[in-house]
Order: C-alpha cells, then sequence, then structure tokens
C-alpha cells in the first residue's frame, strides 16, 4: 500500500453559530465557524445552497465576491453583506 503524503493534518476547536434568516426575497441558513487558520476570517457555510467561504472584512468590501461565491444575485449579495458585516 503507497504512503499518503500529508501537508498537514491537525486538529483545532472551533466555535459554531448557526444562524437563520429571512432576507426579502430569500431565506439564508449559515453556519459560522471561527478558527485560528483563517488569520481572522470566518469560514460561512451557506447550508441551503451546499456553498462556502472563507470571509473577513476585506472580502465584502470586494464588489461580486460574494455573489460569486454563494451563486446569489445582487440583492441577497447586499443583505448578506450587511448581516455579516455585523459578526465579521
Amino acid at each position: 500500500m503507497e504512503e499518503r503524503f500529508y501537508l498537514y493534518d491537525e486538529s483545532e476547536n472551533t466555535k459554531t453559530r448557526f444562524i437563520s434568516f429571512m432576507g426579502e426575497s430569500n431565506r439564508f441558513d449559515l453556519a459560522i465557524i471561527t478558527s485560528e487558520r483563517y488569520y481572522g476570517k470566518k469560514l460561512v457555510l451557506d447550508i441551503q445552497r451546499g456553498r462556502f467561504a472563507i470571509i473577513g472584512h476585506d472580502d465584502l468590501e470586494e464588489e461580486g465576491y460574494l455573489e460569486h461565491a454563494f451563486q446569489i444575485n445582487e440583492e441577497d449579495a447586499k443583505e448578506l453583506t450587511s448581516f455579516l458585516s455585523e459578526i465579521v
């Protein structure tokens, strides 16, 4: 059997916050994971769409980032940005 080459194999205690809220036209079911691994950014999982992104304040300011990462329209991205700016 061939030996597997790992780049890293570490365990870490994380904090996970599950949040569900309604926007104007869309429901968001999210898991927000806080870890030491991402330099202060949060791992945001969109449970309904099966998409995720590593997000910090700089990412929220980047035009089109949330639309691309979560495959959502501009209106939904504005609502998600408004919410995430409070917790990221």
